[in-house]
């Protein structure tokens, strides 16, 4: 069984509900703990929701609207980015995970899109917490990408699906060797990945929300298993 570590955050249920529902064993992380201790024994990483990474990690004065996450929240996740990448270990990384993961790797955000990107969509969709999965708009899959495969499962096309949203910065300037594989419909991007690893991937929206219904499924299977290699 592949053993998961999940990033700490204050709603980490769905995310450990979605690894075992594929076969996983979810650990949560220690906050603060070294990057290649916090590794050992894992198989692949999961990178949490959450709130802002500081601007000041990317070059740029601090938005208004920024929140930054807990006390040295960015630091843990940045080194275990890095030290997971170097490992090459399975990454999935969801919400506040793809923004830190871009950073991590020299990419940059937009700090708060209702004020930064024209003719937005909304984005921070509110909704009651047991509602977390309201579908709020749609996003267009990259064709050949590792996430338009991985879909490929539950859409007829896997040309795009609908999506849960929360959150109000998103990638702008994509990390070198990434590419971007989701975009919605005002330009916001909604995914990118990094073909050079074996699975590197990460997704703005909450895929996690839907472990009951199944909806993004293959996200998480697709991350398992190819954490699993490895056991094999």
């Amino acid at each position: 069984m592949a053993v998961i570590g999940i990033s700490p955050c204050r709603k980490l249920e769905d995310y450990r509900q979605s690894v075992l529902h594929v076969g996983g064993e979810p650990r949560v992380l220690d906050l603060g703990a070294p990057a290649d201790r916090a590794l050992e024994g894992l198989d692949g990483l999961l990178l949490t929701g959450g709130d802002d990474v500081a601007p000041e990690r990317y070059g740029e004065a601090r938005h208004p609207s920024v929140v930054e996450a807990e006390h040295g929240r960015d630091e843990f996740e940045i080194a275990l980015i890095e030290a997971a990448r170097a490992k090459r270990l399975p990454l999935l990384a969801i919400c506040r995970g793809i923004q830190v993961l871009n950073v991590a790797c020299g990419g940059t955000l937009v700090q708060d899109i209702p004020t930064q990107v024209a003719g937005a969509l909304a984005h921070s969709l509110a909704c009651p917490p047991n509602q977390s999965y309201t579908l709020a708009h749609e996003v267009w899959l990259e064709k050949d990408s590792l996430l338009s495969r991985l879909m490929r499962e539950r859409l007829a096309d896997a040309d795009a699906c609908e999506v849960n949203s929360r959150h109000h910065q998103a990638v702008k300037a994509v990390a070198p060797g990434f590419v971007v594989c989701a975009t919605a419909p005002d330009g916001v991007i909604e995914a990118i990945e990094d073909p050079a690893q074996p699975f590197c991937l990460g997704v703005q929206w909450h895929p996690e929300n839907f472990f009951r219904t199944g909806e993004f499924r293959p996200l998480f299977e697709g991350f398992v298993d190819a954490a699993g290699l490895d056991r094999r």
